[in-house]
């Protein structure tokens, strides 16, 4: 197991950012969110603010939200269209759409002040399936490695689909508390009884492709769910269903708050059916918010300090918690091996 000192106080959430969510890929919306030239996304991954622009070319490009005189934000969190060029709500500095810096609106003369150094700071952006994500760290590998195994076992492309539904909620444990209790179905039989009418909890299984955690069990006839449950370092959770699927996010917000953006991609012919799906979504994620804030404040008292992952349900949190030791040079924690 991980030393619990990782899932609490600012330290552990300083090194979370710098070490892993601002060097991995994050989701931040779609293409569809992004229609028209100046088309924004501006989001906070990692503590660091960021936004996603659409360009009058077409193609999308990605800045950290901060400008350069004086690290003003550019434009408010959300979705909106700042037109042909970004102007900085703090002093009126505009850029164009690919970060150059237009005008430092009545800066004045400044000897040594060269305009084409004040570009603003850029971040790689890519998409897959219409699926916008960003990375901080440019020397990333490209978002196709960490999706591959995504992509093999969901071959169906389903970007077409619309946004039909976005639904958030938050939760008082750390992000990584809740990543943990995504990543295995140990808990379903008593946290989630209900979801034996969907799929055959006796036989879910998660399996460890590439940087995608699966999950799988035998759908019911009357079940909605396509099979696939997909989890992708280091944050990103995959619910594929037979009419469409939902993408959820898991931000950290601090140490012991966590924020979950669902959105939820579906054929609007089958809105009956979705109807009912949400319901039950919203009643799985009330069940795992319990256990999970039982969860962080057991941690933050101090007298647990570790226990065992069960070999047989909980590979996906024992990979996960090698990834994070791994990021943050830490040694492998130790583990239990499965015996036949």
């Amino acid at each position: 197991m991980l030393p619990v000192e990782l899932y609490r106080g600012e330290d552990a959430l300083r090194r979370d950012r710098e070490a892993v969510l601002r060097r991995s890929w994050q989701f931040v919306g779609h293409v569809q969110m992004l229609a028209g030239a100046g088309d924004y996304i501006a989001d906070v991954v990692g503590g660091a603010p960021v936004v996603v622009v659409r360009k009058t070319d077409g193609e999308l490009s990605a800045f950290h939200n901060v400008c350069r005189h004086r690290a003003g934000a550019l434009v408010a969190d959300g979705q909106g269209n700042c037109g042909e060029a970004f102007t900085c709500r703090y002093h009126g500095w505009r850029y164009a759409l690919d970060g150059r810096l237009r005008s430092a609106v009545d800066f004045g003369k400044a000897a040594g002040f060269d305009p084409r150094q004040y570009g603003l700071f850029p971040i790689r952006v890519e998409t897959w399936r219409g699926l916008v994500f960003v990375n901080l760290d440019l020397a990333a590998e490209p978002l196709s490695d960490l999706v591959a195994p995504l992509a093999a076992r969901w071959p169906e492309d389903q970007s077409a689909l619309p946004l039909v539904e976005k639904r958030t909620h938050q939760i008082a444990c750390n992000w990584k508390t809740y990543v943990e209790n995504y990543l295995e179905g140990y808990h379903i039989e008593r946290v989630h009884p209900e979801f034996d009418s969907d799929v055959v909890v006796a036989e879910y299984r998660t399996e460890v492709v590439g940087e995608v955690v699966f999950a799988a069990a035998p759908p019911r006839d009357a079940s909605v769910y396509g099979g696939v449950w997909g989890w992708l370092w280091p944050n990103l959770g995959v619910n594929v269903y037979r009419h469409g699927y939902m993408m959820e996010r898991m931000t950290a917000l601090g140490p012991s708050m966590t924020r979950l953006d669902y959105f939820y991609f579906y054929k609007p012919e089958r809105k009956a059916e979705l109807v009912d799906m949400l319901k039950f979504s919203d009643l799985v994620t009330a069940q795992d918010l319990q256990v999970c804030e039982e969860v962080q404040r057991n941690l933050e008292v101090g007298v647990y300090q570790g226990g065992v992952l069960s070999p047989k349900h909980e590979v996906g949190v024992a990979w996960f918690q090698d990834r994070i030791a791994e990021r943050l040079g830490l040694p492998t924690p130790p583990k239990l091996t499965a015996v036949a």
